[in-house]
């Protein structure tokens, strides 16, 4: 877990002056600029570091930044790519609909742009590649609602200024609403949190707890960040690992609290098959070659040529053949942070 940390620690240093130390682009030499909008915690540097390998491994230049939550940061870092000669921006925007005003940038400068993860609403980008998140939402839910089918259910979503946390918070209540309908589910809470922080989970799940009084039949928390924090909180009401929560991301943290018993399920996402395909169709889009998109997303400006990838479900029946099996999580990391009587055998 340190090298982790500390690996984060040195990245968010190098993206301070990233952007900055941006050489005049050559058309000879064409670079594919990445900008996420913050590199925190194990996805965002997951994603940073399978982008930077893959594009390696083809020979192809990349320059990146960190913009650290900050919408106006991030126009500023996306500005500075484009003058320094950018061919093509791979975009993860912190907020989806302010986020038009940076393709709005590139798009006058020909700059090709690539909306990774999330979608940039009234924009006219060029492709958007991501994991299925009505999919994800319908797994969660759905999961859950096999292991408790009656009783009281919160809610705990995404960030408000990331229009995925709608769409999952949408496929999850088309899961659940029949049960709602029929008097079996009542959604006793149901909150978006702030930038998908941890904390805001923790606030949300005490709430219920609170005005429930401990009485929950499961957690729909639609990553493992924000299943942490509602985690912390069952733990202080000694109701940790009585109560099913769902997640996603496959972190490391999700793995430990699925094999502990406190978290009943996650979504894995091949991280590092998203990555490559973004430098892949950046690749293509700077050649001026055609995209290999699978359907369309709808914008709410244009139907946007779409990558839509698939993610697995992650019980502890399955950690073994899915994380371990692709390496995305290791088997000794995951030991260590297990007490001995509970840890895998190899």
């Amino acid at each position: 877990m340190k090298k982790i940390a500390t690996r984060v620690v040195v990245s968010l240093m190098c993206a301070l002056t990233t952007v900055e130390a941006l050489p005049a682009q050559s058309v000879e030499n064409p670079k594919i600029g990445f900008s996420l909008e913050a590199v925190k915690g194990e996805r965002w540097q997951t994603d940073l570091d399978s982008f930077q390998a893959h594009a390696q491994q083809l020979g192809v230049k990349t320059v990146w930044s960190d913009a650290k939550g900050d919408d106006d940061l991030q126009f500023r870092q996306v500005t500075e790519m484009i003058k320094a000669g950018i061919a093509v921006l791979v975009l993860l925007p912190h907020d989806t609909a302010r986020a038009s005003r940076m393709v709005d940038a590139a798009k006058a400068a020909h700059v090709k742009v690539i909306s990774y993860d999330r979608l940039v609403l009234n924009s006219d980008v060029d492709l958007y590649i991501s994991f299925d998140p009505v999919e994800i939402g319908r797994m969660q839910a759905q999961y859950l609602v096999n292991l408790a089918p009656k009783g009281n259910y919160v809610l705990i979503e995404g960030s408000p200024s990331d229009a995925n946390a709608r769409v999952l918070h949408d496929a999850q209540m088309r899961i659940l609403q029949q049960y709602v309908d029929q008097g079996n589910i009542k959604v006793i809470a149901d909150q978006y949190s702030k930038d998908w922080k941890p904390e805001e989970a923790y606030l949300h799940m005490l709430d219920a707890l609170n005005s429930s009084r401990g009485d929950i039949a499961a957690v729909l928390a639609s990553s493992d960040g924000l299943a942490g924090g509602a985690i912390q909180a069952l733990q202080e009401h000694k109701l940790e690992g009585k109560v099913p929560v769902s997640g996603q991301d496959a972190d490391l943290s999700a793995i430990v609290h699925i094999l502990e018993g406190s978290q009943s399920m996650t979504v894995y996402k091949s991280i590092a098959n998203e990555a490559a395909r973004a430098v892949d169709e950046a690749v293509r889009l700077m050649k001026g070659e055609e995209i290999r998109e699978d359907r369309m997303a709808y914008n709410g400006k244009k139907n946007v040529p779409a990558i839509m990838l698939k993610g697995v479900a992650v019980t502890k029946d399955n950690v073994r053949t899915t994380v371990i099996k692709d390496g995305f999580q290791k088997l000794d990391i995951i030991n260590a942070a297990l007490p001995k009587n509970e840890r895998l055998t190899n």
